[in-house]
């Protein structure tokens, strides 16, 4: 029987693109109605396009919302050239590579949301050489994951329009309907909430989002409120760096708590899993620092028994909680739908992995009239 040799495919052109995004409708969230933060109207994403010299391909993005979508694309264009000849298969190496040369500006934040975009890209091209969805390439748990709604639950709505929206959600295959609340009016949030669980009925999973606006006493004094609700979860109660706070809060409520969107390195969302901080971890791989640094938290959660639901970007978390163990959910947003020439089938309250290879995504034509900046390296095959 004769063996088959690895032939060296090295890396020979890059592609990037930043895009700002619009959204239809401008969303406000409770750091909105506090005063800490405009309404989010806008999208910006950096997208990561690879070639090898035998015209292997691989597309990855991250994204930032109301600011920082500049200098995310200005420090990608500085690390591209790093990854110019080198082996796409290196992953592992090649993230230490682009986080030494980000080093001077940490190793945390925007140095690692633009390295995500450019690691995302080496498992999808890695994926794709191999002929397998990414979720087979991690290796898959499931072939769908339960997904739940956002994008309808946000505060500018009025409660009778996100009822309605849910049950549009839920008629369309839809599994669980996320509400925003943290205002500074809780009776009204609790109206809301309870006026939600009233129409959907007892059977179908209600998650609220606080958004990190509750101080700590306010934050148990809400959750022992709306535990007769029996909800999913309560997320982001405090803030998001209040390890110890989130820590006393999930020891003292029934309903599970969840966190880490806001977390932006694989450390801080390790010392929550590990601290007993949430039921629920909601680390982002595009925050984190991309899909290599995701794993690593996932397997610090799964020796833990977690629950896992990461935030937003359904597009490449489907494949990421398909390869976790325990129960998992993926976040429903239709909002980055228009990028991609490809849509996601949700059926029976569950996100059906794609099973196109690596992340399955291609970009629109669209892409191009969103697009506010572009740089190439190397040579195109």
């Amino acid at each position: 029987m004769s063996l088959d040799f690895y032939t060296p495919d090295p890396i020979t052109w890059i592609g990037l693109r930043s895009v700002d995004l619009p959204l239809a409708r401008a969303v406000s969230d409770a750091k909105v109605s506090t005063g800490r933060q405009l309404p989010l109207s806008a999208v910006s994403l950096l997208f990561v396009e690879l070639q090898t010299r035998q015209g292997h391909t691989g597309l990855g993005f991250s994204y930032t919302l109301r600011t920082g979508g500049p200098a995310q694309y200005a420090h990608a264009r500085e690390l591209a050239p790093l990854l110019l000849n080198e082996d796409g298969n290196d992953i592992a190496r090649l993230w230490g590579r682009l986080s030494w040369a980000s080093a001077s500006i940490g190793r945390s934040g925007l140095a690692v949301q633009s390295i995500a975009a450019f690691d995302t890209a080496l498992w999808d091209l890695k994926a794709r050489r191999a002929g397998l969805p990414l979720a087979k390439l991690l290796g898959a748990q499931r072939d769908a994951v339960p997904c739940y709604n956002t994008s309808g639950g946000y505060l500018q709505a009025p409660i009778e329009e996100v009822i309605d929206r849910a049950g549009q959600a839920l008629a369309g295959g839809i599994g669980g309907i996320k509400l925003k609340v943290g205002q500074p009016n809780q009776t009204e949030d609790l109206r809301r909430v309870r006026a939600l669980r009233h129409a959907l009925g007892d059977e179908v999973a209600v998650m609220v989002d606080v958004n990190q606006q509750w101080d700590r006493t306010t934050a148990l004094r809400m959750g022992r409120a709306l535990e007769e609700l029996n909800l999913t979860w309560i997320e982001e109660p405090l803030d998001a760096h209040d390890l110890e706070g989130h820590a006393a809060l999930s020891a003292q409520l029934v309903t599970p708590v969840g966190s880490g969107e806001m977390l932006s390195s694989a450390a801080e969302a390790c010392a929550y899993v590990e601290r007993g901080a949430v039921d629920v971890i909601m680390h982002d791989a595009p925050r984190v620092g991309g899909i290599t640094p995701f794993l690593q938290v996932a397997e610090v959660a799964r020796r833990h028994g977690l629950v896992m639901a990461p935030h937003f970007v359904m597009e490449l978390h489907i494949h990421l909680a398909a390869a976790y163990e325990h129960a998992t959910w993926v976040e429903h947003f239709e909002w980055l739908e228009p990028l991609f020439n490809e849509r996601l089938e949700i059926r029976d309250g569950c996100m059906q992995v794609p099973m196109r290879a690596g992340l399955g995504l291609s970009l629109s034509e669209q892409v191009a009239g969103w697009t506010v900046a572009q740089d190439a390296f190397g040579v195109r095959a």
